[in-house]
């Protein structure tokens, strides 16, 4: 498969601009009428993107989205991260298709099913049984139930840094848009901060005894300090941006070591949401590099590349609490999905699993995104803005910062910047590596980049005002529309 194609045609026109924004138009007020939001998932509504934006697409292929006009985009969106390898990748929808063809969803377990549980097991040393559900919310939820039974508590404390879990009341409490919540739902949920043992060991000592589960992602664009070293220095403080993270370096003590003991001290299940570190930086999850071992982790996204595919999985005599074979036993009702084992998305992720390791997938990865970050920032710093505007974070994963003059996030600049890329049909929201980015893609970013950074420089010198087509971009959770 082919990482480069020639690009079409694109109409620069003020006629076709203004019939392109006439359609995109169009699509938009259709999809808010039909459907609450406009999207089926939040951020990709159209208040996350500038006014630029394709409205809609129709098809993915490789690392590139087509509109119904024909215009073609290079993504770096990937379906929110779902699609580790690229869209349409023949021999995952030829197993997915032969997963349909033997019957999709059978009256008792397929063999599908099994092989993919087994295959999970045997990849990730801290899963001893796995349940299959079709997105992570759901996973998480249900992890979260399972601590609550296995402790017998009910409070979670939560990463405040690691923006989403679920799009259950318990999470969802804990953000600004709590209408719809009830009070107790949100008294039970409270918030730690990453990197900062002492806030979570403070929660865990004035609610002794009261904490089912502590919940987090193992990185972000931070990566878990190295005890008695602090943050590291990289682009990004916090993460060395290198392909041979720091974090993971043999026989150091990271903060997720730190999760772990007090854990461990606590009697609190520990929850390792790896819905966006999975099966990116490495097969294993990240847990296998930072060298943790979670009581429960949850997977999705990336596993199936793009497939609907989410599990929950984890120890034992944890995970066996949802099982009906001990007679006499209280029941605890983990999950329960019709098309959780579905055959097609499992037998994608079981073609996704081959794929990656005949290929080397995460190792592409991280030497891709190393490359972006130097390429990015280099851009930067030629206009001299790269106090304003970086990348950086795990390279298998990077992403960029958008700063006000005190170093706060600024959402105008950051609509300025995916404004300018989307004039050269580039979608940046965020920046997911797929195996299908190649070295043509990252030519057309840097040329990109190259247009784009001296209009950020001029924009800061003029006023970003001055340069923004449209409404600012504005964050996903946030109390008023």
């Amino acid at each position: 498969m082919e990482t480069m194609k020639p690009p079409p045609t694109h109409p620069h026109s003020e006629s076709a601009d203004v019939k392109h924004s006439s359609a995109d138009a169009e699509y938009q007020a259709r999809l808010l009428r039909a459907i609450p939001g406009g999207a089926h998932t939040y951020s990709r509504g159209s208040d996350q993107f500038p006014s630029n934006a394709p409205s809609i697409f129709t098809h993915g292929e490789g690392v590139y989205a087509y509109t119904p006009d024909g215009r073609r985009y290079l993504d770096f969106a990937m379906a929110l991260g779902a699609v580790n390898i690229g869209y349409g990748e023949p021999c995952i929808v030829n197993a997915a298709l032969q997963g349909m063809k033997q019957g999709n969803g059978l009256s008792r377990p397929s063999m599908i099913e099994l092989e993919a549980a087994e295959k999970l097991i045997d990849l990730v040393p801290s899963i001893d049984m796995v349940k299959f559900t079709k997105n992570g919310s759901t996973a998480v939820t249900a992890a979260v139930k399972l601590a609550r039974a296995f402790t017998g508590r009910e409070l979670v404390a939560r990463c405040a840094q690691h923006p989403f879990f679920s799009y259950d009341d318990w999470f969802i409490g804990s953000t600004p848009v709590t209408r719809g919540i009830t009070h107790a739902t949100i008294s039970e949920t409270l918030t730690f901060n990453y990197n900062d043992i002492e806030s979570l060991e403070r929660l865990l000592t004035q609610h002794k005894d009261k904490f089912a589960a502590v919940v987090l992602e193992p990185a972000t664009l931070v990566c878990p300090n190295v005890c008695g070293q602090g943050p590291c220095q990289g682009p990004i403080t916090g993460c060395c941006s290198a392909k041979a993270c720091t974090a993971r370096a043999p026989n150091c003590k990271n903060f997720l070591h730190e999760v772990r003991e007090l854990c461990d001290r606590h009697g609190v299940v520990m929850v390792l949401d790896e819905m966006i570190s999975g099966f990116r930086w490495d097969l294993r999850g990240a847990q296998h590099l930072l060298d943790v071992r979670p009581d429960i982790t949850t997977f999705g996204k990336a596993m199936a590349n793009g497939f609907s595919v989410a599990c929950v999985g984890g120890r034992r005599d944890i995970m066996q609490l949802g099982s009906i074979e001990f007679a006499g036993t209280e029941r605890v009702f983990l999950l329960s999905t019709t098309h959780g084992a579905e055959m097609c998305g499992l037998s994608a992720f079981l073609a996704t699993v081959e794929f990656m390791q005949k290929n080397n997938v995460c190792e592409h990865l991280w030497n891709w995104g190393a490359r972006f970050v130097q390429i990015f920032n280099r851009a930067a710093q030629g206009v001299g803005v790269s106090n304003r505007i970086k990348a950086g974070g795990p390279a298998c994963k990077p992403g960029f910062l958008t700063l006000d003059e005190k170093g706060q996030p600024c959402m105008a600049l950051r609509t300025l910047f995916m404004q300018e890329m989307l004039k050269h049909y580039i979608l940046m929201p965020q920046v997911v590596v797929a195996y299908r980015h190649g070295d043509a893609e990252l030519q057309l970013v840097e040329s990109a980049l190259a247009e784009t950074m001296p209009v950020i420089a001029k924009a800061l010198r003029d006023g970003l005002e001055n340069y923004i087509e449209g409404p600012l971009v504005k964050p996903v959770f946030r109390k008023l529309n």
